[in-house]
């Protein structure tokens, strides 16, 4: 059976009949997830993000 790296925290763990694939367990799936949601994963791109501005007027 094909043995993989959890990419959360490197525990060896199998590919076939996981239902957590590529994570070892939910505990790792949901901290990925986690750290999708806080943003502390970025992707690049090559144009600038621009936010708007709030309106100033009163």
């Amino acid at each position: 059976m094909k043995q993989i790296k959890c990419p959360n925290c490197g525990k060896e763990t199998t590919w076939k009949d996981n239902p957590y694939r590529p994570f070892c367990s939910e505990k790792c799936k949901l901290a990925d997830l986690s750290k999708w949601l806080n943003e502390e994963y970025t992707l690049f791109s090559e144009e600038p993000v621009v936010e708007e501005e709030a309106d100033s007027r009163s």
